[in-house]
């Protein structure tokens, strides 16, 4: 069973919505059979790439609010965040361009190791306070989660996997997700949002079934051996 996860290396509803997803599949009877894919998301494509923004300032600005509101919002999610097990420092923090983040998250899926990219670089941005648009600190997120450098350097100098990063936001579009994060399971169902865990169990549990429906009975289980014995018929008394 496949699950794709759309989402976006800033946005906090995502690691929230990871460790929730996490957290169901952790009890799922066959997690061992489920296959995770992240796919890439890019909340402002249209961002300058090597510039930034405060958070607090870009909340306030796109939403019409004060930023003191702002920063009480930011405030609350670090509660949501705590209340999973994540630790969010969210004051001061910057938004920027995710593309080069998008591309090396592709190249840890060819790799091996995209689970722990896409967890390093969300605990660098929303725990750490690293950056994740700078192309040097970016290597260095990534090489701790497995990643080689040189070949994470060569990724984000050559442009490699810019058409695959596009080609996942249009897939994104096609199957009707406007935000993030978003869940796939088998293409046949969709949860958008950080649900609770216990909605993820719901999808996995009848994802799994939907997949591996039980055979259809039909008939008794007269003539049928089993571990106390085999059914023996009556003796025929017509005579």
């Amino acid at each position: 069973m496949r699950v794709e996860i759309w989402t976006d290396v800033v946005c906090p509803w995502c690691y929230l919505g990871k460790r929730q997803f996490e957290q169901a599949l952790d009890g799922f009877e066959h997690r061992d059979e489920v296959e995770v894919v992240h796919r890439a998301f890019q909340l402002d494509p249209s961002f300058p790439h090597g510039e930034t923004v405060d958070v607090a300032d870009m909340l306030a600005e796109k939403y019409g609010m004060s930023r003191d509101r702002a920063v009480e919002m930011n405030r609350e999610m670090e509660q949501r965040a705590a209340a999973v097990g994540l630790e969010y420092h969210l004051e001061g923090g910057r938004a920027g361009n995710t593309a080069d983040a998008h591309r090396l998250i592709y190249l840890a899926g060819e790799r091996g190791v995209q689970d722990a990219v896409v967890e390093a670089l969300f605990k660098a941005h929303f725990t750490d306070q690293r950056s994740v648009f700078d192309r040097d600190s970016l290597v260095d997120v990534v090489v701790e989660a497995g990643l080689d450098a040189a070949e994470a350097r060569d990724a984000l100098t050559s442009g490699k996997f810019a058409a695959e990063v596009d080609a996942e936001q249009r897939a994104a579009r096609d199957i009707g997700a406007t935000g993030v994060p978003f869940f796939v399971i088998d293409r046949r169902y969709g949860v958008s949002g950080a649900q609770p865990s216990e909605t993820f169990t719901q999808v996995l549990d009848q994802a799994w079934a939907d997949a591996n429906p039980a055979p259809t009975m039909i008939g008794d289980a007269a003539d049928t051996c089993t571990d106390d014995g085999c059914a023996v018929p009556p003796p025929n008394t017509a005579d």
